[in-house]
């Protein structure tokens, strides 16, 4: 009786821990962040950087990658991401042992020249990447990244806005992407943009799961 009474509590044990390891699981996901449990692959690539060099897939290893599609005459989602980003880094760096690097790929190549991506990108921090390509390039490179972007305005007028995503992918030291954060939208009226505080939260959730 003994006995039996000993594996009752031991298959009831068991059946606890495995219940307490789901809840606690359920309850340590990301809340504004897509987490891949299975990372997914990224098709090959070769960009130039806002220095000139080239960047390309050997770039991602070693590295916490953080990407997302813009234009340096975007009027409101870009700089308010690269100051979302700036914000956070130093705190990101310190949890990955300086492993991150956060690259903006221009939507508007033909005027996002390397000297004006330069200026750009380094009001905000000299450390951010910025990078571009020839449309043949980008739209499959955006596409592998799971984010879009159209320029559906007259190019040949000196103002027009491109259409972007304002999500950021995540790629592992291993070059595959691992999240993709989400904007919050606002109130009525204003657009959908990156928080920075959420994104920090979730950023250390997923690098201590997945580390």
């Amino acid at each position: 009786m003994n006995k039996v009474l000993v594996v009752i509590i031991a298959v009831i044990a068991v059946a606890m821990g495995a219940f307490l390891y789901q809840s606690q699981r359920q309850m340590a996901e990301p809340k504004h962040a897509l987490l891949y449990q299975q990372p997914r692959s990224i098709a090959n690539f070769n960009l130039t950087d806002h220095n000139g060099e080239q960047f390309d897939n050997s770039n991602l290893q070693g590295k916490w990658s953080l990407f997302f599609f813009g234009y340096t005459s975007c009027p409101d989602v870009c700089p308010m991401t690269l100051q979302e980003l700036n914000y956070i880094y130093p705190q990101m760096q310190e949890i990955t042992g300086n492993q991150v690097q956060v690259a903006m790929v221009t939507a508007d190549p033909k005027r996002d020249t390397v000297e004006q991506l330069n200026n750009y990108i380094n009001y905000f921090n000299d450390d951010f990447i910025a990078l571009r390509g020839g449309h043949d390039t980008l739209f499959p490179f955006s596409r592998s990244l799971g984010l879009m972007y159209a320029i559906t305005e007259d190019t040949n007028q000196e103002f027009y806005l491109v259409n972007h995503s304002a999500s950021i992918v995540m790629t592992n030291p291993q070059g595959q992407i691992q999240a993709i954060f989400k904007p919050i939208q606002g109130e009525p009226g204003t657009v959908p943009a990156i928080d920075s505080e959420r994104m920090l939260e979730d950023f250390k959730l997923i690098y201590s799961q997945v580390n």
